[in-house]
């Protein structure tokens, strides 16, 4: 049995009950888990120890009979005490968060995010809409990401559980420079977004144990994803949040390690300004130059944002990402001639 499955059973129990007003009975129950978790075989003694569990931790739920047979529900105590408040301040604030995660649209996460809005609209008076529709009016997120992940919708459902059972995965995976498409088997860790895409933080048994075999795939590149019946132990003293707060990008692979970068007086402002990373340390020099010093996992992270300040940016180490930049000005400057 994989660990936290009853705890999954029962999240998944209370989202389906959500869903269902005049409830469900233990086989619809029982039917919903094991579709929507990916389930073998499920028996419905195993969900009604579920539903007394849920009862016995004080969550409010009701059994009755109807014309299907005995059906289970949430119960008024359940709905109430859920009421949501929110000023008009704060729908503000939460409408600028729903445009700036339009990736999600038509994931599972998505739909968490609709279902949340729409329960606001119903909840909120009018007055409080009327406040909010007049503000939200002279706010606008420009640069509004124009993906989505629709059609990977049923991959990121797989992986999702997968990570939440720690079950390995099975991937039709086609690297951005290679032309062929390749299964791997990864262990599944967590889900980030970084800048309006979607990678999947994995270790990739084909690589080998140990932190090196952690990879970032990117959702975009999965052909196809299918959940096997293996399990895997995630590693004590993995963290997700850790261990991408080392580096400013999403490169994995390896850790991080400092860059230094000369930045000339006049583009110092702009660093100092839009930071790359909270802990960046900047040396300021009498010329009003700085030395900005910063960690990332691969020289990938670095290269973009020193090319993007052109004559104004200076790699001093390491050594090696100096000479990669210097072989890409050259191969820039062919090219331009």
């Amino acid at each position: 049995m994989a660990r936290n499955e009853q705890l999954i059973r029962q999240h998944r129990i209370l989202q389906i009950l959500e869903r269902y007003r005049f409830g469900r009975t233990l086989t619809e129950i029982r039917d919903d888990l094991v579709d929507e978790l990916g389930l073998g075989s499920l028996h419905t003694r195993s969900v009604r120890r579920d539903l007394e569990a849920l009862q016995a931790a004080g969550i409010n739920l009701d059994s009755q009979e109807s014309a299907r047979g005995r059906v289970w529900k949430l119960g008024p105590m359940f709905r109430g005490s859920h009421k949501i408040g929110a000023s008009a301040t704060e729908l503000i604030a939460l409408s600028l968060g729903r445009d700036l995660l339009y990736p999600l649209a038509g994931t599972p996460f998505w739909v968490g995010i609709e279902s949340f809005w729409t329960k606001m609209q119903e909840t909120l008076p009018s007055a409080v809409w009327e406040h909010y529709h007049k503000f939200r009016r002279i706010l606008h997120v420009q640069g509004r990401p124009a993906k989505s992940y629709k059609e990977q919708q049923g991959m990121l459902s797989t992986i999702n559980r997968a990570i939440q059972q720690h079950r390995v995965v099975s991937v039709a995976y086609r690297s951005i420079d290679k032309a062929e498409t390749r299964w791997r088997q990864i262990e599944p860790y967590g889900v980030v977004m970084y800048q309006s895409s979607l990678y999947i933080v994995a270790a990739d048994q084909s690589k080998g144990q140990g932190d090196l075999a952690i990879r970032h795939f990117k959702l975009d590149r999965f052909k196809k994803a299918e959940a096997l019946d293996t399990y895997f132990t995630p590693p004590k003293d993995f963290d997700l949040e850790k261990h991408l707060h080392g580096s400013i990008g999403i490169f994995g692979g390896s850790k991080p390690k400092n860059f230094r970068i000369k930045i000339s007086a006049r583009a110092a402002p702009w660093v100092v300004e839009d930071p790359w990373h909270s802990e960046q340390k900047i040396d300021e020099k009498p010329d009003g130059s700085v030395i900005l010093t910063v960690k990332a996992a691969h020289e990938l992270d670095i290269i973009p944002k020193v090319l993007s300040l052109g004559a104004q940016a200076e790699v001093l180490s390491p050594a090696s990402c100096r000479k990669t930049i210097a072989e890409t000005i050259e191969q820039m400057r062919k090219r331009y001639e």
